[in-house]
């Protein structure tokens, strides 16, 4: 690696994604324009030097470390990180572990990302279960989800440190000021819902966070709650059918519109509102997806990352690593232990 700069240290994993490595590579390159960052890309050399010859771009910001493996998403992610350390994903996680990178990103398997980021780097001391958490697009506002898949099973605590981090994140990273945590259940009463729900509004309830309690799925979508905690099973359904829902209604209103002459000329007098609604709903414009409770920035970028995302995934690692995100959630989990 080169010498170390003044600007952030990002580590990009450069085989990660379904458009890997032409994306990735484009993405870094895009960033440089906009941040003063330095990226360090992980991958077959050979390759990803080949990309980097298609750019201009200051060769002092954007080091090459050779990964000549790679892991497939249809990988066992544990057995996959144990037995493929030179790994582009491995590779990647490992400079962060050093301290040689600030942040890591990668759009390669979630389930070997989340692996990786547990057992190489490790969790903030006092977090039991770090936690995937997208910011999802609201009527009234956007808001964060988490967990939505790394902890298909949780406790009562866990919740807890998800509602805390997620707090932190929303209040430092969007800039809310006394960020409200729901509880996503099946009522809104307190007596609704499982052993787990119901233990974990508890919790939630007598801790320092501005808890407002249950919110139902159907409310879900309006925005008026910035971080709904619940476990991974119940986060990663929700996620996949808020992103199925919106994708059918963009596909309905296209049938619609193309199904006659007057629904044609109305189309075309709507086509920029149509456009600002694909916009929110638009994983591209966030980047990446971060896995709170990791010591260290770890962000998930989408599978099928085009380089407009990887490259705001960068913008939102620096955005990260300039509020001191990761200290600020040790401070918050601190403060909300319970015994």
């Amino acid at each position: 690696m080169g010498e170390r700069d003044d600007g952030m240290r990002i580590s990009v994993d450069a085989m990660g994604g379904d458009n890997a490595p032409t994306a990735v590579v484009e993405g870094c390159v895009e960033a440089l324009k906009e941040l003063d960052v330095h990226i360090t890309l992980t991958g077959p050399k050979d390759i990803v030097l080949n990309e980097l010859k298609k750019y201009q771009y200051d060769s002092s910001k954007i080091d090459v470390i050779d990964a000549p493996e790679v892991i497939s998403p249809n990988e066992h992610p544990v057995m996959a990180i144990r037995r493929k350390k030179k790994s582009s994903i491995c590779t990647a996680l490992n400079l962060v572990k050093t301290k040689d990178c600030d942040a890591v990103i990668s759009a390669g398997s979630t389930g070997a990302f989340l692996a990786g980021s547990l057992f190489i780097i490790g969790r903030i001391k006092g977090v039991d279960r770090p936690a995937l958490a997208p910011i999802m697009p609201g009527r009234n506002g956007s808001f964060m989800v988490i967990d939505v898949g790394a902890n298909a099973e949780c406790k009562p605590q866990n919740l807890l440190q998800f509602g805390a981090m997620g707090a932190v994140y929303m209040k430092e990273v969007m800039g809310i000021n006394n960020v409200s945590v729901g509880l996503i259940n099946i009522g809104a009463e307190e007596e609704k819902g499982n052993e787990l729900t119901k233990s974990s509004y508890k919790l939630l309830r007598e801790s320092d966070l501005n808890f407002i309690g249950n919110v139902e799925p159907r409310d879900i979508s309006s925005g008026d709650v910035d971080v709904l905690v619940c476990d991974g099973f119940v986060g990663n359904t929700v996620l996949k059918m808020y992103e199925g829902v919106a994708s059918n209604i963009m596909h309905i209103l296209k049938d619609e519109m193309m199904s006659s002459f007057r629904t044609k000329v109305g189309g075309l007098l709507l086509k920029p509102m149509f456009k600002r609604f694909a916009k929110k709903f638009d994983y591209k414009e966030v980047g990446g997806s971060p896995f709170l409770g990791v010591d260290g920035i770890c962000l998930k970028a989408h599978g099928s990352s085009d380089a407009r995302a990887i490259k705001n995934a960068i913008k939102q690692a620096h955005l990260l690593k300039s509020k001191n995100v990761i200290e600020k959630i040790r401070e918050s989990i601190t403060n909300n232990l319970t015994e």
